[in-house]
């Protein structure tokens, strides 16, 4: 049996230098984004979490690592996240589980989507005031043709 290929993604917490980047490459094959604070590596393992801690004891020391993520969701949607708290944070967040009645993990899972749900509300109910504000000063058929010019002229827009 073929062990499967994961891909990941190393958010940083600053750039990297040109030789740092390079550094780390020496040691594992790494692609940077633009200004070095991403860097995507693919690493031969079992599980999606194997190859997080794996990648994360090969580049740890070495890179300021904020997080590292499986690229693409799992067939549920999800995507995983490991990170590395202080112990301070870390005592913080298990205290708050414990009074929860919550296992960490789960503590944390339920957390986060509840921020990214939080997230995802308020920036459309920001989108819903801006079309509304719009909608004060023009009818309907005028914002749909503004729109529809600007996504035909928008670089990398999807297609309409």
């Amino acid at each position: 049996m073929t062990m499967p290929h994961h891909a990941l993604e190393i958010t940083l917490t600053r750039s990297l230098t040109r030789a740092e980047l390079d550094q780390a490459a020496r040691t594992w094959p790494l692609a940077a984004n633009h200004d070095a604070t991403r860097l995507m590596a693919v690493v031969r393992a079992k599980t999606p979490g194997k190859a997080c801690s794996r990648l994360r004891r090969q580049v740890d020391g070495r890179l300021p690592v904020d997080a590292i993520t499986t690229h693409y969701p799992d067939p549920t949607g999800q995507v995983l996240l490991n990170v590395v708290l202080p112990p301070a944070g870390h005592a913080a967040l298990t205290a708050a589980a414990e009074r929860a009645g919550q296992p960490l993990r789960l503590f944390v899972q339920g957390s986060v989507h509840r921020a990214l749900a939080r997230h995802a509300a308020e920036e459309a109910d920001h989108l819903d005031r801006v079309v509304r504000h719009l909608l004060a000063g023009t009818t309907p058929a005028q914002l749909l043709a503004a729109l529809g010019r600007t996504l035909t002229h928008t670089p990398g827009a999807a297609p309409c």
